[in-house]
């Protein structure tokens, strides 16, 4: 298994966290696949809005709103009035007030407070996506007074919190006065250094208290190693390097698999809104001191991923791998088929993604909102089982993760109206096809999970797919591609 030389070999610098596996060869047979794990919509995770009357008032109403449902769907979304394309879940929550309204009944406060911000995130980004932007304000000021919208409370409140605070952010790019709206380019806050040092403490209690970093980085890590064992120079792109914790562990695997040592060079992609010089550099240092340490032979470059026109080419006799987690294109949605193409021309051996299901190209913009924030809701249920404490839970949130939702929101609204299609479809339609992922690779990531701190996460393979969850809902999917 990975790293389990580390006991006679150099140690990782603390800044990547390694993680070393054990007697593995104690755990118990891999689980085969499975292909169910779909992903709960939110009306399931919140109370729904019940009647106050058990009895035959709502047992009536109850079937009669199946009936419609079954039986009258399109007249039932005229009678209630709901906005095109409302999801489900609004949907349900709209008629339910009216009945309720009808029968003379009480809502339910706790379902319907959250049913009711849920709307009211809806509208605002229905109303940032048409252009809206005094609307939008109007409502997001509303939403600025609600007692329960905070960074500490529960997970839900928490991630509609983050999810306000980029659509004000995309707000803050227009000159919102007496109806007249002038816009500017939408781009993330550039961190600052103390970002960096804030971010570089949360990345590591991240990884102390949950198994979704480690997660990552050796199912992917083992995927390109089995693609690339008989490589002796080998070339990583990495559209989304983070603190290049993935290739720490990945240069300790190296040197086993064969009597020789390798070299390896890693073409970085990263975009000034999201990496500072100075933890790039950091990076940089990490990387080379511990390469140097082992004995391998290193290389990093790191090109602007804003500046997609830049074209670099490989040498020969590298095997190539490619990183490219499906977010490292929400900046850019309508980027993903161009820079699909240039990874083709590269000819790797194997390309890795990730899918955390809250980039939706293929939605309209409010439902991509709520979709992306049905996915925090999971991720920060799980961080919340890991008993954190707040001020760490708040720093991973402010600095790891509200950046990437703040990605999430702003990226759809400097893209272009039309949705596109699933990025699936456009893999697929760029000449790339699926590769499952070995029985060993299933079996480390389940010794991942034997050894987190909380129980409640399993993983599966879904098709090609090897998806991680969390109380069965999807937190994250990984892939391996060949073109």
């Amino acid at each position: 298994m990975m790293n389990q030389h580390q006991l006679n070999s150099p140690q990782a610098p603390s800044f990547f966290l390694p993680l070393p596996f054990e007697n593995n060869h104690q755990l118990p047979h891999p689980k085969r696949q499975n292909s169910g794990g779909r992903m709960e919509p939110i009306s399931q995770m919140m109370p729904k809005l019940p009647f106050s009357d058990p009895g035959h008032h709502e047992l009536f109403l109850r079937k009669q709103q199946q009936q419609q449902q079954q039986q009258h769907h399109l007249q039932q979304q005229q009678h209630f009035g709901f906005p095109p394309g409302l999801p489900p879940f609004l949907q349900q929550h709209h008629q339910g007030i009216q009945q309720n309204t009808l029968v003379g009944k009480k809502e339910d406060p706790g379902g319907g407070q959250q049913h009711e911000l849920l709307d009211q995130l809806y509208k605002a980004a229905e109303m940032v996506g048409t252009g809206n932007f005094t609307h939008a304000q109007g409502i997001l000021a509303r939403l600025n007074q609600h007692q329960q919208l905070s960074p500490i409370g529960k997970p839900l409140y928490r991630a509609a919190f983050y999810f306000k605070e980029a659509l004000q952010l995309s707000l803050g790019h227009n000159n919102v006065n007496n109806n007249l709206v002038t816009s500017h380019p939408i781009m993330p806050r550039t961190p600052t250094p103390f970002d960096v040092i804030f971010k570089m403490g949360a990345y590591k209690v991240f990884s102390e208290v949950s198994p979704l970093i480690q997660f990552i980085n050796f199912t992917c890590n083992q995927a390109i190693l089995e693609s690339l064992e008989d490589a002796d120079r080998i070339h990583i792109v990495d559209f989304d390097i983070g603190f290049g914790a993935q290739w720490a562990s990945f240069m300790q695997e190296l040197p086993r698999n064969r009597g020789i040592t390798p070299s390896l060079k890693i073409t970085a992609f990263a975009s000034p809104s999201t990496h500072h010089p100075i933890e790039l550099g950091l990076m940089q240092e990490n990387l080379t001191q511990f390469a140097n340490e082992i004995g391998i032979s290193f290389e990093l470059d790191v090109i602007n991923f804003d500046s997609l026109d830049q074209i670099f080419r490989a040498s020969e006799n590298e095997a190539i791998a490619v990183n490219f987690p499906v977010w490292a294109a929400s900046g850019q949605p309508s980027a993903l088929p161009s820079l699909l193409r240039l990874i083709k021309q590269l000819n790797p051996k194997i390309v890795v993604s990730l899918d955390r299901g809250s980039d939706r190209s293929d939605l309209s913009f409010p439902q991509h909102v709520l979709h992306a924030l049905q996915s925090y809701i999971n991720l920060f249920e799980s961080l919340d089982a890991a008993n954190v404490t707040s001020d760490a839970l708040n720093k991973i949130e402010r600095f790891l993760l509200q950046p990437k939702i703040e990605s999430t929101v702003l990226g759809r609204l400097r893209g272009p109206d039309k949705m596109m299609p699933n990025w699936k479809t456009v893999f697929a339609s760029s000449g790339f096809s699926p590769v499952p992922f070995s029985n060993f690779t299933e079996t480390q990531a389940e010794c991942v999970l034997k050894r987190a701190q909380v129980r409640g996460f399993h993983v599966e393979k879904r098709h090609a797919f090897l998806v991680l969850y969390w109380q069965g809902r999807e937190l994250i999917s990984a892939s391996a591609w060949r073109c």
